[in-house]
């Protein structure tokens, strides 16, 4: 069950009372952002220093950043255990929902301070 399957869920049985829905979280979210361990390991080796260590499993790890409309930053993040299911696409996929699930609380705390400010 995602996000959208809950909200159906919710508006099926007609509860309408203020709420975070996932068009709220998506409408927060201005631009994101991907790369592996990997990519950023690439990343300082470009900018002169020179990192220990074998860094071959960097490359499953996934991140994504996304930005939101106030300039805040959150990321999520997907490892892959076993090299060989290791997928760019679900792996963003997996980062992605990660970062948005770190939105929902943000948002329900913005949320409920506005409706203690309206209950005065």
């Amino acid at each position: 069950m995602d996000d959208r399957d809950v909200e159906q869920q919710i508006q099926d049985k007609g509860l309408n009372a203020p709420r975070v829905t996932p068009a709220d979280i998506e409408a927060e979210i201005t631009s994101e952002f991907y790369f592996t361990a990997g990519d950023g390991v690439r990343g300082e080796s470009e900018m002169g220093t020179s990192p220990a260590g074998n860094a071959s499993s960097l490359e499953e790890l996934t991140f994504c950043v996304l930005v939101l409309r106030n300039g805040f930053t959150v990321t999520g993040e997907s490892a892959c255990a076993s090299p060989e299911n290791y997928d760019r696409d679900i792996g963003r996929q997996i980062a992605r929902q990660n970062a948005v699930n770190k939105i929902w609380p943000l948002l329900g705390f913005r949320l409920r301070d506005a409706l203690h400010e309206l209950a005065g």
